[in-house]
């Protein structure tokens, strides 16, 4: 005769009364979830992080201005206007005033966005995988191959960045598909180097070890186990190179390497604004202040980035 003890220990009532409870705690707590307002959920997500809480604000802001131009403004920002050549701002129908050519500096404004924010990030995303994954190979491995990786990154880090960036713009030409072929051949090197010193620490770890006892495969332990567990310090970085590439893209748009006119881009409406500096200043401090707000917005994500890792 089974007692009340023996049938929660292992009778066939005690088993089949463990998955009930379990339902029931997971009901309970799927429907706690979903009675969490939406603020609740996003503060959960982000904590009491304010620096991270205000980039994503100001990236945000500036990416959905960007992605919704046609909506934000109607004017065209290559459409000249010789009857409003140099408008001041706040005259009507120019927000913030006209070009020496009548074209709309808000319209050019919002559409360069397009061009300097997105390429910015897509000039990132590049190195940042190929670096990573690179990296990730040569530390787990070693042998030749790490050897190799290690070499080519001590010759691309031994010349100067921007002088090495400007020359393969220079000589491949000017445009957005050369802007992220120059920044990906040479910014790989850092997420590889950074990928590199993180999987060579994890490969002696015990978890990584304990994986390869059990024979799991080479190709998922880097991505199920290694890959997580480093991946974050290259994604803060990112964030911080994602500010250089801006800094790059709108440099070489001043210096007329960049993106080919008369498309709209926040280092060439400076550059165009140069003459009239003293008089319509507006014309290079609408668009430097621009390429601020946007670079603050990254390094605040950034650095609410490394203080939620660091908190874990």
């Amino acid at each position: 005769m089974s007692t009340p003890g023996n049938q929660l220990a292992g009778g066939p009532r005690g088993r089949e009364a463990l998955p009930a409870a379990t339902s029931d705690v997971a009901v309970q707590t799927r429907y706690a979830l979903r009675a969490q307002g939406l603020g609740r959920a996003v503060r959960g997500r982000l904590g009491a992080n304010a620096s991270l809480a205000s980039g994503l604000l100001i990236l945000g802001t500036l990416a959905i201005l960007a992605a919704l131009a046609p909506l934000v403004v109607s004017a065209n920002p290559l459409k000249q206007d010789v009857n409003n050549i140099l408008a001041a701002p706040g005259t009507a129908g120019h927000l913030l005033g006209s070009d020496p050519v009548g074209r709309d500096v808000l319209s050019r404004l919002l559409y360069g966005a397009r061009t300097d924010i997105f390429v910015a990030i897509g000039a990132v995303i590049c190195p940042f995988v190929i670096g990573t994954a690179i990296g990730v190979v040569a530390g787990y491995r070693g042998g030749w191959f790490d050897s190799l990786v290690v070499g080519v990154i001590d010759v691309i880090i031994a010349f100067p960045v921007l002088v090495l960036l400007i020359a393969l713009v220079f000589v491949l030409g000017s445009g957005i598909t050369t802007i992220v072929i120059a920044v990906t051949v040479v910014d790989w090197v850092v997420y590889a180097r950074l990928a590199r010193t993180s999987s060579r620490r994890e490969r002696g770890l015990e978890y990584v070890m304990a994986a390869q006892v059990g024979g799991i495969p080479t190709r998922r332990i880097l991505l199920r186990h290694v890959l997580p567990n480093i991946v974050s310090q290259s994604i803060v970085y990112a964030m911080s190179d994602a500010v250089m590439v801006i800094l790059f893209i709108t440099t070489l748009g001043f210096l007329g390497l960049g993106v080919s006119p008369p498309a709209p881009d926040w280092g060439t409406m400076i550059s165009e604004a140069q003459p009239y500096f003293h008089s319509d200043w507006w014309l290079a401090v609408i668009p430097g202040m621009a390429i601020i707000i946007t670079g603050l917005g990254l390094s605040l994500i950034a650095d609410g980035l490394a203080q939620k890792l660091d908190a874990r």
